[in-house]
C-alpha cells in the first residue's frame, strides 16, 4: 500500500511541475515569426527598479511587502503593431527633472505611442533575440531593449533622459486584433 501511495505522490509531484513549466512558454518556431515580423507584444509581470532606495522605502510600507507591489497584472504592455510602438509600463524610480513631477500617470510613467523610431534585431547563438527600439518622437525615452528568448520569455529594459533605468520581465504574445469602430 505504501508503494501505491509514493508513486500517486511522485506522478501527483511530477504533473504539477510539469504544468508549472508550460505556463508562459511558445513554440521557438512561433517565436521567431513574432520578433522577424515585428508584430507581438510584451506583457510585463514583474517590475525591477534599479535604486535600492525605491525598494527600501517600498518595504517601508506597512502590510505591503515591495516584491507584492512589484508584480504586475498583465495590462501593462510594449505593443509593436504596423509600425508603431505603443508603450504602457509602470515606473518605480527616480526622476530627475521637474517637469515631470506632478503630473500624474502620463509624467511618471511610460504611456506613449511612437511612430518614428529606429529598430535593431539581432539573433545570438543560442536563439535568443534582442529587439533594440529607438524612438525619436519621444523626448523622454532614449533606447527601449527587449530581450526574446526561445520559449517566449522577455526582458525589458528603459532607458531615459530624465529618470533612472528600469527593468520588466514578461512574456511576449501575437498581437490581439482590435476591432474597428
Amino acid at each position: 500500500m505504501k508503494k501505491y501511495i509514493s508513486l500517486i505522490f511522485i506522478f501527483g509531484f511530477l504533473f504539477f511541475f510539469q504544468s508549472c513549466a508550460s505556463q508562459g512558454s511558445s513554440d521557438p518556431k512561433t517565436v521567431d515569426a513574432m520578433v522577424n515580423s515585428q508584430e507581438f507584444t510584451f506583457y510585463a509581470q514583474r517590475a525591477n527598479p534599479t535604486n535600492y532606495d525605491v525598494i527600501n522605502v517600498m518595504n517601508s510600507i506597512p502590510n505591503a511587502p515591495a516584491s507584492r507591489i512589484l508584480d504586475l497584472n498583465g495590462n501593462y504592455t510594449v505593443e509593436l503593431r504596423n509600425n508603431v510602438v505603443e508603450v504602457v509600463l509602470p515606473y518605480f524610480g527616480r526622476l530627475f527633472t521637474a517637469s515631470t513631477f506632478g503630473g500624474g500617470n502620463d509624467k511618471t510613467s511610460y504611456r506613449f505611442t511612437s511612430k518614428d523610431f529606429g529598430i535593431t534585431k539581432t539573433q545570438n547563438k543560442k536563439g535568443n533575440w534582442v529587439v533594440k527600439i529607438k524612438p525619436n518622437d519621444v523626448s523622454n525615452v532614449d533606447e527601449m531593449i527587449i530581450e526574446v528568448y526561445k520559449n517566449g520569455k522577455a526582458f525589458v529594459s528603459m532607458r531615459s533622459n530624465d529618470r533612472q533605468p528600469i527593468t520588466y520581465d514578461g512574456f511576449v504574445s501575437k498581437n490581439e486584433e482590435k476591432s474597428k469602430p
